[in-house]
């Protein structure tokens, strides 16, 4: 499907419940499949799949803001919300995301309750935080009439999309570690996760990472803490498989298991 019939189709199709929310409320966890580069076409093999959100990585991904408004129009027409991790947690960077209809934020690099609650503020309309209101998909295009007879209004929608909205905070420094508990007490912050690898460096560690045991300590650590606070980790609400991982993995088991077939001569 080529972008001008994606743009075409994604404005008669509205602004969906999370779908990560809906699967959690029945007990369990949704499944997602997370992308570092643009592919429309994975995304439908994703909705046939079963798969329920999709999510883009743009801190090591590659992602424009068409590409973004693509991908987007496209798992909505699939059910599927779409979460991504922005290059950072800016007002400015996180906005770009969720104007293009994005439900759920995974910051990176978070090292303090600051950034935590300016992360949260940036992600949340008043009055629970300081979402700027845009003209794109994340507020139906402005469309005044989609906004009152699905929604009530605008303010209605701002509430709508606060409570479809989650808002991961990825702590992944030692200075992160030592900051956890004003993290954690940042109000409307759904949950945290880690970055075992990031942590490490941190710690001046190169190249380690799960199985070193300081770090599988402190992130042991940080997950009971997390739970106390009433928070829990983003891996409650999902669990998730790379794209390249399922290409790449499924493609070394064809290509084992077909290792010995014949040529016939």
């Amino acid at each position: 499907m080529n972008s001008l019939s994606i743009h075409q189709l994604s404005k008669e199709k509205n602004m969906i419940e999370n779908s990560i929310i809906a699967r959690n409320s029945t007990g369990k966890k949704a499944r997602s499949l997370n992308f570092t580069y643009p592919t429309l076409e994975a995304v439908e093999f994703a909705y046939r799949a079963g798969f329920d959100s999709i999510h883009l990585d743009g801190e090591h991904g590659a992602f424009s803001p068409p590409e973004i408004d693509n991908m987007v129009a496209a798992a909505h027409m699939g059910g599927m919300t779409v979460t991504c991790r922005p290059r950072n947690f800016e007002p400015t960077e996180i906005i770009m995301w969720l104007d293009r209809g994005i439900q759920g934020i995974m910051a990176p690099h978070v090292e303090t309750g600051e950034q935590a609650e300016a992360l949260v503020e940036a992600c949340l309309f008043d009055p629970r935080g300081h979402r700027s209101w845009g003209t794109h998909r994340g507020t139906e295009f402005n469309d005044t009439e989609i906004l009152s007879s699905r929604f009530g209004g605008r303010k209605n929608f701002t509430e709508f999309a606060n409570d479809n909205m989650l808002i991961f905070a990825q702590v992944e420094s030692h200075k992160g570690y030592e900051n956890l508990n004003d993290i954690l007490a940042v109000e409307n912050l759904t949950a945290i996760t880690y970055g075992h690898f990031d942590l490490a460096l941190s710690m001046h560690m190169p190249g380690e990472g799960l199985g070193n045991p300081k770090i599988d300590a402190i992130q042991a650590d940080m997950e009971v803490r997390s739970r106390a606070a009433g928070k829990g980790l983003m891996s409650d609400y999902f669990v998730m498989v790379n794209l390249q991982d399922l290409i790449t993995q499924n493609g070394r088991n064809f290509v084992k298991a077909n290792a010995n077939e014949v040529f016939p001569k």
